[in-house]
Parts: C-alpha cells; sequence; structure tokens
C-alpha cells in the first residue's frame, strides 16, 4: 500500500512539474516577440514601396504625389520602427529554464515529502490497513494472527491516538489468549480517550477482565485496582460489574451475585450477554433453594418472537467461541430493508435462546411490533460486520413467524450453511 501511494503521489508531482516547465520552456521571450514585430514592420514597408514604384513606373501617380506619399509611408516607418534602435540581444532562456527545471524537480518532491511526513496521515493508513487485515484472518494460522498483531502495534506505538485500533489489539490478544498483552492494550485505549469519562471507564473495564483471565479467575490485586478506576468513573460500568458477580458467584456469595448481575440487567438491558447473565442469575437462585423470579420481558418489550438459535453438528469445531452472531428478524418480503429488530451474541452463547421484540429494534420508525408476520435469521460473522460475507455461517426459519405479546415456546433455527458470495 505505501509504495502504491508513493507511485500515485510520484504521478502527481510530474503533473505539477509539468505546470512548472511548460511556461517557461515554451512560452516566447518579449525580445523575440519585439524583433519579430519590428521584422514585419519592414517587410510591410517595403511591400508598399515596391507598390508606390510600380503605380509611378504605370503612370498612375505624377511625381509629386509620389514623392509625397513615399515621404509619408518612411516617415510613418521611423515612427514604428527608429534608425537609432539598437536591437536587444536575444536570449533564449533556455539556461535560466533549465536552472528553474532542475530546482523544481529536486525541491517539488523534497518539499512534497517533508511535508507529508510532517502533516500526513500515512500511519493511520497503514493502521487501517492493518486493522482490516486482521480482521479478515479469523481463520488464519496464529502464526499470520500474530505478525498482524505485531504489526498493528508497532503502528500505534508509533501513532498513539487512534481508539479503534486500540480497542482492535485488545480483542485480538484477548483472542489469541494473551491476556497481559490485551490488559496493556486496553490500557492504552483508556489513555487514549482521557477526555471521554464513560468511555475510559469500559476501557479499564475491559484490562480488568483481561487481568482476571490472566489470573486464571483470581481476583488479584490488580484485577481489584482495574475495577476500582473503572466504577469510579462509572459505578455501573457492566464488564466491572459482570467480573463482580463471577467473583462472588465462585465465593458462594450468590445473592451478591445476582445484585451486580441484575444491576448489568438495569442498566444495560440489550447487553449482547444478557442471555447468559440471565442464566447466571437464575444458577445463583437455585443455589439459593429459591424459585427465579418471573421476567416479565414481554410487558415490557412488546410484542415480538421467540426463537432458539443452534449451531449444525457439521460447524461445531469450525466456529470460534468469540465469533460474532447475529440474530434478526425482517418484515416478509423486506429482504432489501433494515432489520426489523436484531440481537447480537457471540458463538459462545449457543445454544441460545433469543427473543427479538422492540427493546431491539434499530430505530423508532421501524419496529417489529408494527408488523404481522417476520422471517428471523441468524448469521455468525467472521469479521463482526452485520453484512453478510462470504464464510459466513447462517441459518433462518423455513416459515414466517407470527408477531405476538405471548410467543410461546420457541421456533428452532438451526445455522446450517456457510456463504459463499
Amino acid at each position: 500500500m505505501t509504495e502504491t501511494f508513493w507511485i500515485a503521489a510520484t504521478v502527481l508531482i510530474i503533473i505539477a512539474l509539468a505546470f512548472v516547465l511548460y511556461p517557461v520552456l515554451f512560452q516566447q521571450p518579449a525580445a523575440r516577440e519585439r524583433a519579430d514585430l519590428r521584422n514585419q514592420n519592414l517587410m510591410a514597408y517595403r511591400s508598399r514601396m515596391k507598390e508606390l514604384d510600380r503605380e509611378y513606373e504605370t503612370g498612375v501617380l505624377d511625381e509629386e504625389n509620389y514623392r509625397q506619399l513615399k515621404d509619408e509611408l518612411a516617415g510613418s516607418m521611423l515612427d514604428d520602427v527608429s534608425e537609432a534602435e539598437v536591437p536587444e540581444r536575444v536570449v533564449t532562456g533556455r539556461r535560466s529554464a533549465m536552472v528553474v527545471g532542475l530546482l523544481s524537480i529536486l525541491l517539488i518532491p523534497a518539499a512534497t515529502f517533508m511535508l507529508y511526513q510532517e502533516w500526513g496521515a500515512m500511519d493511520r493508513v497503514e493502521q487501517f490497513i492493518t486493522m482490516q487485515k486482521m480482521g479478515d484472518a479469523d481463520s488464519a494460522r496464529e502464526a499470520q494472527m500474530s505478525q498482524l498483531t505485531s504489526q498493528l502495534r508497532d503502528k500505534l506505538e508509533a501513532s498513539p491516538n487512534n481508539p479503534d485500533g486500540w480497542a482492535m489489539l485488545g480483542r485480538t490478544y484477548m483472542r489469541l489468549e494473551r491476556y497481559e498483552d490485551a490488559a496493556w492494550a486496553f490500557q492504552s485505549l483508556a489513555d487514549s480517550v482521557a477526555d471521554d469519562t464513560r468511555a475510559r471507564a469500559v476501557a479499564l473495564g475491559l484490562a480488568a477482565q483481561a487481568l482476571f483471565f490472566r489470573s486464571q479467575g483470581v481476583m488479584t490485586d490488580e484485577v481489584t485496582t482495574a475495577i476500582d478506576a473503572a466504577r469510579a468513573l462509572n459505578p455501573d460500568e457492566v464488564n466491572a460489574l459482570g467480573l463482580l458477580g463471577i467473583h462472588a458467584f465462585s465465593q458462594q456469595e450468590y445473592r451478591e451475585a445476582i445484585r451486580y448481575w441484575e444491576r448489568i440487567g438495569e442498566v444495560a438491558p440489550q447487553h449482547p450477554q444478557m442471555a447468559s447473565i440471565r442464566g447466571g442469575i437464575e444458577e445463583a437462585y437455585r443455589r439459593l433453594g429459591e424459585e427465579p423470579p418471573k421476567m416479565d420481558i414481554a410487558a415490557a418489550s412488546g410484542p415480538g418472537v421467540m426463537v432458539r438459535v443452534k449451531l449444525a453438528d457439521a460447524f461445531s469445531e469450525k466456529v470460534p467461541a468469540d465469533t460474532t452472531l447475529f440474530v434478526f428478524a425482517r418484515q416478509v418480503g423486506g429482504a432489501a430493508g433494515p432489520p426489523l429488530a436484531i440481537a447480537r451474541l457471540t458463538a459462545g452463547d449457543l445454544p441460545v435462546e433469543v427473543r427479538l421484540d422492540d427493546s431491539k429494534s434499530m430505530s423508532p420508525q421501524a419496529k417489529i411490533s408494527a408488523a404481522q408476520e417476520v422471517m428471523v435469521t441468524a448469521r455468525l460473522s467472521r469479521s463482526g460486520s452485520a453484512m453478510a460475507q462470504a464464510g459466513d455461517w447462517q441459518g433462518s426459519v423455513d416459515t414466517a413467524l407470527t408477531v405476538s405479546a405471548d410467543p410461546g415456546e420457541p421456533v428452532e433455527l438451526v445455522i446450517d450453511q456457510q456463504l459463499t458470495n
């Protein structure tokens, strides 16, 4: 990519030089223009004198008129071209043109390079390209992923003002189970968004999560410090709340775990891991010997549909657990329009029951409650993008589902095909 950029830049520099050099090399000097005008006047004078001579010889003009016209023509010629005028030495300008051209060839490319290094954005371009490669390398060998990660890290260290780059680097380290590096990347993300309190809290919560995984679930001082830092900025930071709930559950403090996890449901009802969080809450109640409370999801979110998504056995060993899962509903016959409701989870949540209702709508103007029937699709995205791409795994219900306040038993949806284009 860098080579392509500089090739394009070189072409543009050549075009710029052409605009500079053309007038210098091909513009006619003023002295030459004056000499050409003087010669034209002389030729006109001689031509007119010959005409007067012919008219005098043929008798058209008498001697008096002939001499008078000849004197007038001579006077006019003296006005246009003085006999005392000394012709200027014609200088072609080739030498000065070559000097200008040589300076232009040397200075314009050098100035372009130095100014781009000072004010250009090649570092951000290279970071973006590396991030794109990493996003497309889910099925690549671990060595290749590690190499791309190393390249992105080098570019971010050279130009650290890129929150998206730090976030991708941290997620990639988590996928590679390099948790200490992931914690460092998320801490760097926190530093890059220091002016945004909530974003910084999220980054610190992710750093705490990476440290928690590195310690294999032990609440070390480092983990506690990161959690405290995140909650100091935002007491309801969901990653920190989740870790506190997991730790409390492991210590058999089930009531405390329920408190933390239910708080996530209150502040982030559309959290992508909500199905797992609800499962943890129900298990904590069972450990306490209590019946889990019924969650009146339908009343809060309006009419919807329920599906139970599972992955076909043929793909169970091919799909990484952190692959992004999208479950979405579309209007019947509206394949080209936006989804009426969409839920985002991960492959590690499968099999999972998902309710699609107005709480998962993408816009106030397109709600699932306004539809009578919908088609539901589940897609495992290798790139993390909601747009279908070759290599993604997908499945759909066979028939349209009726939107209802009480959808009843979930309809089974099996992800059983891999997209080829």
